[in-house]
């Protein structure tokens, strides 16, 4: 359904909503002919059939609603009094809207539908020459009103006014004929269409009729959903509480309602959630104006092109979205796209492309604003932040690509030579990533010198109930919003460990330095003596990665966010609290207030990236970033690329469709192949847990279950050989031991033997 149809289809079920209250209110000005508000109400819902009528080039719904409001008007202003005819004839108007409508529903058009009739009687009534005796209509004419006959005759029936019948709340005029020169007698009534749909849906052996569009929809207060959202939101936490508890259970019974009631929660979830959802179009569809107005402004050729405007998103981050994704629009225009002289000095076209584009990815909506103007280039955004003061000469120089984009996102940092109503003042893209991350979300950008620039918005679906991963510190725990969560480490104490640059806590990382937040430290709550290994959440703020030292990580689950009272919001570390499945409230870490208030120097950032990238140039070319676990007594190895994140499932949890193993995972049914099967290891290690690699790509996931977890390798390869079997590519000696290659393509069309066909997707096979 394109646009066009979308705004026929609200037209029509809004104007017969409209037009049942102009049956009650007009019923109801007879008995009080003197009331304003009444005309008033009746007026106002004729003059907007009228306008949007006209704008939709419906000339016949028009006309009649014109000289109905003619007639209005002079009611209301006093010109005219009402009278019971004067209600007979705006009664048989509405009754002809009315008809027009559902042929304009069925057809797209307003057919034939004869409407000179009721103009003439409207008309006739407001020169005050008649009130309600309509012009004959031709015996023969095609659109007559229908007749339901309940006996056939051939002879030429009299025709006599019967009494007035009510049908629906209005009065319309039933007209009986009957036959006297013959016993068999033929009675045809003249009723109105709405009537005779009924008496057709009646007959016997005649297929349904088709649900019109007000049937098919119904208008809910905002404020009921958001109370049923909540009410969802609480049955999330008790069915949580639920599936925690049964998993210590050993009834089969209560173990499998557990899991029904975990899937029936998680659909009720999932269309609640989808009563709130709207498309992201309903955002969009004010765009092309304003590329359109701003281009024409200067002097530019600018088109529009939009894919996934279908892409649905919570109304209230709708709203939250919309002024961020409007600069973005106009600061593409304005400063991305170049005028049509200089794009065909540079072998362009003359006219720039401007894409929108929203998708779906991991549980999150994200929303893209590429043009193919100038690009960005890193060293005027290092100048003109030296020259502004935000960054010195020698921090600009140990700074790397990505850094020096992400200077745009600064307070005060603009480009422009002059200030003008366009941009140049400096607000902008510190108050898009402000206002994005205030909602969850994360802001980022890419950029080529003289190809272009994309602007990517990671965006939740939803505020209310979120993935989040829970930890524990001093004690007590917290939830980490996962939308921030790259990626979780276990550093061992005995082995290399926390190191400092310049007086800063940091931890290589594959290689890389990675500065570190104690959260006991953050928080301000006393820390435990770490006598075992440390656990980092790597997570990313205002730009930069970070590692969050905590003292344990319990799990990921999704979680209800709860407001905070005005005493915790005045800490401006929590986005608020939660109630975990256990029973025990959490607090929601605020992201990118900790980074802010952590306060994590510059310089020292700096001189970290800069010794990480001399570390990296020093490094030997035949390097390997590697997952690598145990399967029965066997050290396989996965490339790291082809891992989206580990995850630990109780054995209770994997369930089979046909003969393959699933496990639920995070709304959807994952498919699971243990690769010790695979490998053909069958010594597959005991235990209560199943560790598992997961794969997702495009809206697909597969999961591959391995024994144990070992380590992730950053290194070099001593030896490699192609000597394979079935299900690898090969065997490295890695860390002194050999350990054999995974084929990751084989291992996933082993889980989802269709994975491929449906999404566009290459994981490499060496390593």
């Amino acid at each position: 359904m394109d646009g066009m149809d979308e705004i026929v289809q609200e037209f029509v079920i809004e104007s017969h909503e409209n037009l049942d209250q102009l049956d009650r209110d007009l019923v109801a000005l007879e008995q009080s002919p003197g009331s304003r508000e009444l005309l008033s109400s009746i007026f106002r819902t004729i003059h907007t059939i009228k306008g949007t009528s006209g704008f939709l080039a419906f000339g016949r719904l028009e006309s009649v609603a014109h000289v109905g409001e003619n007639l209005l008007s002079r009611l209301r202003d006093g010109v005219q009094e009402m009278t019971p005819g004067t209600t007979d004839v705006l009664l048989a108007m509405v009754d002809v809207i009315r008809e027009l409508l559902e042929t304009i529903e069925r057809t797209g058009a307003e057919g034939e539908v004869p409407v000179d009739t009721v103009v003439a009687r409207v008309t006739a009534v407001i020169e005050g020459t008649s009130e309600s005796a309509p012009t004959a209509e031709p015996a023969a004419e095609a659109t007559a009103p229908t007749l339901v006959d309940v006996a056939a005759t051939e002879k030429k029936p009299a025709r006599k006014r019967a009494p007035r019948a009510k049908v629906a709340t209005a009065e319309v005029e039933v007209e009986v004929t009957a036959v006297v020169a013959e016993p068999v007698a033929e009675v045809a009534v003249e009723v109105p269409t709405a009537v005779a749909a009924v008496a057709a849906e009646a007959e016997p052996g005649e297929a349904p009729a088709r649900r019109s569009a007000t049937e098919s929809s119904i208008r809910v207060d905002v404020d009921l959903l958001d109370s049923l959202m909540r009410l969802v939101g609480e049955l999330v936490l008790t069915r949580n509480q639920v599936v925690r508890s049964a998993a210590t259970q050993t009834d089969v019974a209560l173990v499998r309602a557990t899991q029904r009631l975990n899937l029936i929660t998680t659909e009720l979830q999932e269309s609640v959630m989808k009563t709130r959802m709207q498309p992201i179009d309903n955002l969009w569809s004010k765009l092309p104006r304003v590329v359109r107005d701003l281009s024409n402004q200067l002097g530019k050729q600018v088109v529009l092109e939009m894919h996934g405007k279908e892409t649905e998103l919570d109304r209230t981050l709708l709203e939250a979205v919309k002024d961020p994704l409007t600069h973005l629009v106009r600061n593409a225009v304005d400063h991305g796209v170049e005028t049509p002289e200089i794009r065909t000095a540079g072998g362009k076209p003359a006219t720039g492309v401007l894409g929108l584009k929203a998708y779906h990815e991991g549980g999150h909506v994200v929303v893209e604003v590429t043009d193919d103007g100038a690009g960005i280039d890193p060293e005027i955004i290092g100048r003109i932040a030296v020259k502004r003061g935000l960054v010195t000469t020698d921090q600009l120089d140990r700074m790397r690509r990505e850094e020096i984009l992400d200077l745009l996102f600064r307070p005060g940092f603009s480009t422009a030579a002059a200030v003008t109503n366009v941009s140049g003042r400096g607000v902008g893209m510190d108050v898009v990533r402000t206002n994005i991350e205030k909602i969850g979300g994360m802001v980022d950008v890419e950029s080529a010198v003289g190809k272009g620039t994309t602007w990517r918005l990671t965006i939740p679906l939803t505020l209310a109930i979120v993935q989040a991963l829970t930890v524990e510190c001093a004690g007590e725990r917290y939830a980490i919003p996962q939308v921030a969560v790259h990626e979780l480490v276990s550093v061992d104490t005995t082995g290399p460990g926390v190191e400092y640059v310049a007086g800063a806590p940091v931890y290589r990382l594959r290689g890389r330095l990675l500065p570190l937040v104690r959260m006991d430290d953050a928080l301000g709550v006393g820390g435990r003596e770490n006598t075992g290994p440390i656990f980092l959440a790597v997570v990313q703020a205002d730009g930069r990665r970070f590692g969050m030292v905590v003292d344990r990580v319990l799990n990921t689950e999704e979680i209800v966010v709860k407001p905070l009272s005005s005493r915790l919001k005045g800490a401006g570390v929590y986005a608020g609290a939660t109630i975990l499945g256990d029973g025990r409230v959490a607090l929601i870490l605020d992201v990118q207030a900790l980074a802010r208030r952590t306060q994590l120097a510059a310089e020292a950032v700096a001189a970290v990236e800069a010794e990480t990238e001399a570390k990296v140039e020093g490094t030997a070319t035949d390097t390997v970033r590697l997952l690598v676990a145990s399967v029965g007594d066997r050290r396989v190895a996965v490339p790291l690329d082809s891992v989206t994140r580990l995850e630990d499932f109780p054995l209770s949890a994997v369930e089979h469709v046909g003969h393959r193993e699933v496990v639920q995972y995070r709304g959807e049914i994952m498919p699971l192949v243990r690769l010790g099967r695979l490998l053909g290891s069958y010594d597959e290690a005991p235990g209560e847990s199943l560790p598992v690699v997961v794969y997702s790509e495009r809206g697909r996931s597969v999961a591959l279950a391995v024994d144990r977890i070992v380590d992730i390798i950053d290194g070099n390869v001593d030896a490699r050989s192609d000597l394979d079997d079935s299900g690898l590519i090969g065997s490295a000696v890695i860390q002194k031991k050999v350990t054999e290659m995974l084929d990751v393509r084989q291992a996933i069309l082993a889980a989802d033997p269709r994975f491929f066909e449906s999404a566009d997707v290459h994981v490499g096979a060496e390593v």
